[in-house]
């Protein structure tokens, strides 16, 4: 296995710059998945580091080795990618052994290599198959195990689930997470999914427009995002972001005008605010909570939609002057279309952002968990 390290990595086609000096270390074992908006040049990223596209400046070092100026075929990674890419006219067993054949390894390798890799995969009963008589799961796997045969220093992935259904995508994320246990394999996985990188990443890393915007473990992004963008980006459903001002400074805490006419009062500080000063509260919807429109510190909103999903609610609820506010519920509630209902906030899962996307504090640092913010009618 390897370790991958990106020094200032930039990229540019012509005038275009479209990775602004990124800065990357991917540890031996470990799986990093990079995330962002379509655009944001994740796989751009992932792409100069397979060597299929040039670097325009900086460094890319592979197990302590600058690799810039390798083709792609003497990195020693394996890229795995959307689309499969496997060979129509071949069965699995030459798929798989395909790329082995032309380095002239000999053929007792190879049929071990290509016999381990389908087992380990659970696809051996389908060596003989062609593409056309598997499923899309089982052409993923295949894919998967072309790249294992050549035992790779690292395992490159472009958004390899994207073509699954949504009970797929399930199956293979838990085959992905095993295999990457059973392996002990470097892994860069490239995907806008979620559900993906929070439960498959030793590292997420948060792009936007070229730049790192937070890499970190997927609970710290989670629980501590570095500013607006990754608190909204990182989560689903997403962080409800609530508009306001700072009214005024009481003991211990801060009065937060909402937009709409309501107040919060946050039990922290923020030393250096003025009053005026434009903010938002960020609250995660497991954080919200419903109870009686009259309930004491309750936000007055009113229910748009209720998904009902059995063992979990998903409310999506008007509250004045603010957008559509998502509540995460356990089990099932009992509240229709145009109810009246109270919102509630617990503070630790309060954060507090400057008017240009910056945090200026996360409430888990200062009010224990299950504390309520105070609400008060303007």
């Amino acid at each position: 296995m390897a370790t991958i390290e990106l020094r200032d990595i930039r990229k540019s086609y012509a005038d275009v710059k479209v990775i602004h000096g990124i800065s990357l270390t991917v540890d031996d074992g470990a799986f990093v998945v990079l995330v962002g908006p379509s655009g944001c040049g994740k796989s751009t990223l992932l792409r100069m580091i397979a060597g299929l596209e040039e670097i325009s400046g900086g460094e890319l070092v592979i197990d302590g080795t600058v690799a810039n100026h390798e083709g792609a075929a003497d990195r020693g990674l394996a890229m795995v990618f959307q689309s499969y890419a496997l060979y129509p006219h071949m069965t699995v067993y030459q798929n798989m052994s395909f790329g082995l054949e032309n380095t002239r390894m000999p053929k007792d390798e190879i049929d071990r290599r290509v016999r381990r890799a389908a087992e380990q995969l659970r696809i051996t009963d389908y060596l003989k198959r062609r593409p056309k008589a598997l499923s899309g799961g089982q052409r993923q796997r295949v894919a998967i195990g072309r790249a294992i045969v050549r035992d790779p220093k690292a395992f490159l992935f472009d958004e390899p689930l994207s073509n699954l259904d949504a009970e797929l995508r399930v199956a293979m994320r838990k085959e992905l997470a095993a295999l990457h246990r059973e392996l002990g394999a470097t892994m860069v996985y490239v995907t806008h999914d979620q559900v993906e990188a929070m439960t498959l990443a030793d590292k997420i890393v948060v792009l936007n427009a070229g730049r790192v915007e937070q890499s970190g473990a997927p609970l710290d992004l989670y629980n501590k995002p570095a500013n607006r963008f990754v608190a909204g980006f990182i989560g689903s459903p997403k962080m409800n972001m609530l508009e306001g001002a700072l009214a005024e400074r009481v003991a211990g805490g801060l009065v937060i005008a909402l937009d709409g006419g309501h107040r919060l009062v946050l039990p922290f500080d923020a030393p250096g605010l003025a009053p005026g000063t434009r903010l938002t509260v960020g609250v995660r919807p497991e954080h919200v909570d419903i109870a009686g429109r009259e309930a004491s510190g309750a936000l007055p909103a009113s229910v748009d939609i209720n998904e009902q999903l059995g063992g979990e609610t998903y409310l999506y609820c008007t509250l004045a002057g603010q957008e559509q506010v998502t509540v995460h519920q356990p089990g099932q509630r009992a509240v229709r279309h145009g109810d009246a209902v109270g919102l509630t906030v617990r503070t630790s899962g309060i954060h507090l952002f400057a008017q240009d996307g910056s945090v200026i504090a996360h409430g888990a640092d200062h009010a224990p968990a299950d504390a309520l913010v105070a609400a008060a009618a303007h």
